[in-house]
């Protein structure tokens, strides 16, 4: 199977391990066996299932076993849940021609959930995500349990494992290379270098020879992707963070009322009214900040308009001092004030500099 070719966006990783002999190189090293028959290997990654916009990376079973591997450059809490829907899916699959309502056991494979972490963040060299974290009732022993093995394949963090799968260390390499030149040049130029290295090196060289263009894709689009949703829980983690010192504020008072001898209901009322006084205040801030905006604005327009109306009636008070009868000096003032109205803007300008 050809994943190098998808019409979709594929992830290396995913093109690197689409054969059944690195497949079964990563199999061993997780597991710390050493099988040799990789046609015993079978392959059944779902393919065009997505859900969420998420899709199974590599399933495959082996022996007795159902294994489900993702790759993932961020520690998704979520991949235990996914892994269900997955699971799920793929066991539907396996048993579809069975009588699942008859007297006799239908056996399944025993599933084996892993995902292989390689981000930028400092995580633990290993880890383990428990489908049960995410239950907002906590029990003892879950009914339905589903655990996810966490392996930091970055350099330093599971020598041990990247030692036992050629395949693995090599990708490890490739992308420490395309992170450290993409730091100093353009993304593409980065890959490209980095791909040209590997090559020279021996590095991957079979895979990116015979498919350098699409590895360039992937991994441009891979790097891209990391930078946005990086981006994105920055962005979400500045307004989580703005929102939890509001409420920590509000909680302290809340304590602190409670301390000085205030019912709970003094306590929460004070507490509120202070959050309400703090929000107002930040509130007052912006407003303040847009009239001054707006008064910048008026009081260039306000010039003009007073200029404009200063203008006409200085000329027609001095006209009158001049001795000219009211009429002739409305007259006189009219007519100077059309004259003198491109003066104005010049006029206008210089006022607001000052």
């Amino acid at each position: 199977m050809n994943y190098v070719n998808r019409k979709y966006k594929d992830t290396l990783f995913r093109a690197l391990f689409s054969e059944r002999k690195h497949l079964l190189s990563l199999y061993n090293a997780v597991n710390e066996t050493n099988y040799t028959n990789e046609e015993d290997l079978e392959i059944n990654t779902l393919e065009n299932v997505i859900y969420l916009k998420m899709k199974n990376d590599i399933s495959f079973l082996f022996g007795f076993s159902l294994n489900l591997y993702e790759h993932q450059s961020s520690v998704n809490p979520n991949m235990p849940l996914r892994d269900l829907f997955y699971v799920a899916d793929l066991l539907q699959k396996i048993v579809k021609d069975r009588n699942l309502y008859s007297s006799s056991l239908v056996g399944i494979p025993t599933p084996k959930f892993v995902m292989f972490y390689n981000g930028t963040d400092e995580e633990a060299a290993q880890m383990e995500l428990k489908l049960s974290d995410a239950y907002m009732q906590k029990v003892g022993d879950p009914d339905l349990e589903l655990k996810v093995k966490m392996y930091n394949i970055n350099s330093g963090k599971n020598p041990e494992l990247l030692e036992h799968c050629q395949r693995l260390r090599e990708y490890t390499i490739f992308v420490e290379k395309v992170r450290t030149y993409a730091a100093q040049m353009e993304i593409s130029e980065a890959v490209n270098r980095a791909v040209d290295e590997c090559i020279a090196e021996g590095v991957l060289a079979d895979f990116l020879s015979e498919h350098r263009a699409e590895a360039v894709a992937m991994s441009i689009y891979e790097y891209d992707e990391e930078k946005h949703m990086k981006a994105e829980r920055e962005e979400h983690y500045a307004l989580g963070l703005q929102d939890g010192v509001q409420k920590g504020l509000q909680q302290g008072r809340y304590e602190a009322f409670l301390e000085m001898g205030f019912s709970e209901e003094e306590a929460k009322h004070r507490a509120e009214a202070a959050a309400m006084s703090i929000y107002e205040y930040d509130e007052e801030k912006h407003m303040k900040a847009e009239r001054e905006e707006h008064y910048a604005l008026g009081l260039q327009d306000g010039i003009h308009q007073g200029l404009e109306k200063g203008l006409h009636q200085g000329r027609y008070e001095a006209f009158l001092e001049m001795g000219l009868s009211e009429e002739e000096a409305r007259r006189r003032a009219q007519a100077g004030n059309e004259n003198g109205k491109d003066n104005v803007g010049v006029q206008r300008d210089n006022t607001v500099e000052k």
